[in-house]
């Protein structure tokens, strides 16, 4: 396919493709986020219990507050889960579901990345999340990211030996595309980061409204640029934007878009299978 030209199935008159996300995470009792709201850093080798409780405000609280967001606004949404959420939280596996959402597999826990795993490790985790999904909603996940977005040089054949038809570990793309492992295809949908909560409000530091700020930006000067066709993720995590003051500029940014006509809202599920079709 050349390049910038939309595959096929891509609706005509709509260069820019937006996926609304919530990112549900999860970590064991053992561990928690490196990243928190707290400006002092804890020592290393001592568990982080703030951290720990912060983050787990985004499946007691967050994720219902986002889902009931997107249900309001009656958009389309991927969601992507950790397998550890199954098995503790299975009541918001199963709303995410209920909802008509895609739903991606985000490894085991948030605190294990591919990266760092032998393939058999990685393998076992993989198969762990996989039974877990089934367990819980009777399906299983066609979609994957790994933590970080940080897989290892075997995820793909992975991911496709065991029934994935995609994975967004993917940045080097506007647009979604075909890759062939050993264990047969897989298609690479790209994930942005440029409205995306971690970063902006935690890695950078700036406000929520940041958040909105960046997204009206892109829009307002889409056509500056030539009006090329891509794909855009609008990404929050139910432990950080999950709270009253992210859910507000979420809630924002998908009003934003909604009055736009030249712009496809659309899922990661659905992007992948284009991806197929060329």
């Amino acid at each position: 396919m050349p390049r910038n030209e939309p595959p096929r199935g891509w609706p005509p008159g709509r260069p820019l493709a937006i996926s609304f996300h919530v990112m549900c995470e999860a970590w064991p009792d053992d561990a928690a986020p490196g990243v928190g709201p707290m400006g002092n850093p804890i020592k290393a080798g001592v568990l982080d219990t703030q951290a720990r409780s912060w983050a787990r405000y985004g499946m007691t609280e967050g994720a219902w507050r986002l889902l009931d967001i997107v249900a309001e606004a009656g958009i389309p949404c991927t969601t992507y889960a950790n397998g550890i959420i199954a098995e503790r939280w299975p009541e918001l596996l199963r709303r995410i579901d209920s909802d008509g959402h895609a739903i991606g597999a985000h490894a085991w826990s948030q605190n294990v990345l591919p990266v760092y795993q032998d393939r058999e490790s990685e393998e076992r985790d993989l198969v762990r999340g996989i039974e877990a999904f089934e367990a819980c909603i009777r399906k299983r996940p066609e979609g994957f990211i790994s933590p970080r977005g940080t897989s290892s040089e075997n995820t793909a054949g992975l991911l496709a030996k065991h029934g994935f038809r995609w994975t967004a570990d993917t940045f080097d793309a506007d647009l979604p595309y075909l890759t062939r492992t050993a264990e047969g295809p897989l298609a690479c949908v790209p994930f942005t980061m440029e409205v995306n909560d971690l970063p902006i409000t935690m890695r950078y530091g700036h406000e929520p409204e940041a958040f909105t700020r960046t997204l009206a930006r892109i829009l307002d000067r889409w056509r500056d640029i030539g009006s090329p066709v891509a794909t855009l993720d609008v990404t929050a995590h139910a432990h950080v934007f999950g709270r009253p003051a992210g859910a507000i500029e979420y809630k924002a940014a998908i009003d934003m878009v909604k009055r736009l006509d030249w712009v496809w809202l659309t899922t990661h599920d659905r992007l992948a299978e284009l991806a197929f079709l060329d």
